[in-house]
């Protein structure tokens, strides 16, 4: 199997959840990843901090994210699976879709040593 990269993107503009509406997106989140697992083909996850700064090819340093983008990702996920379409049909119960978001697949290239 191949590993593939899952980028959660979302909207900047989302309205800010109620306490009540985060822990049942959670919880979505937790089942959606547990199903994943119990395939036997989780990786790795992390959601990203609003924190950031980008290095550019001229050494100059600018803050990020920026304000003006409409995107912003989120987080990801690195699974195992057959082939693209595989890790397709994992994506698409991600919670983040049910919210207008995307869920970029991308396959994991390793180089040898």
């Amino acid at each position: 199997m191949k590993e593939f990269m899952m980028i959660f993107r979302n909207d900047v503009d989302q309205p800010k959840p109620s306490p009540e509406q985060m822990q049942a997106m959670v919880q979505k989140w937790q089942d959606w990843i547990g199903g994943i697992a119990a395939q036997g083909k989780f990786v790795a996850t992390n959601a990203l901090g609003f924190q950031g700064k980008t290095i550019n090819s001229n050494n100059t340093v600018t803050d990020g994210p920026y304000a003006e983008v409409k995107e912003i990702v989120g987080g990801y996920l690195i699974c195992k699976a057959i082939n693209i379409d595989d890790a397709i049909a994992l994506a698409n119960g991600c919670p983040v879709l049910t919210l207008g978001g995307k869920v970029e697949v991308r396959d994991v290239m390793v180089f040898n040593k």
